[in-house]
């Protein structure tokens, strides 16, 4: 797994928010959602939504086009949905937020 630090010290002390991140060569979605924060893809597979520009709502992140919800713990969309968004873990250390990301075999062996 490699960790890429998303998030100063200082931007984690926000309150709650959803905020689009660039990690690892890809566009990632950040939120902080009652104090315990997630990272998923950002961009709703439904419709291409920006999930950046959505917001929270009972552990869901809502896209902001067409009010698909998505589980922050586990990606899975709503009931009747049958999609689901990739999430990533979140690792909050002393100098800001980081997120993992799996390594792919070409990069392991070729970089």
């Amino acid at each position: 797994m490699i960790w890429v630090k998303v998030l100063s010290k200082q931007e984690v002390e926000q309150e709650d928010f959803v905020t689009m991140v660039k990690a690892d060569g890809r566009k990632i979605c950040v939120i902080k959602n009652e104090g315990q924060f997630y990272a998923t893809q950002n961009t709703c597979p439904h419709a291409g939504g920006i999930l950046s520009g959505g917001w929270c709502k009972e552990g869901n992140l809502v896209c902001p086009i067409h009010r698909w919800e998505y589980n922050l713990k586990t990606g899975r969309g709503a009931e009747g949905q049958g999609d689901y968004i990739n999430t990533y873990p979140t690792e909050l250390r002393a100098d800001g937020l980081y997120v993992g990301f799996k390594q792919s075999l070409w990069k392991r062996f070729f970089s």
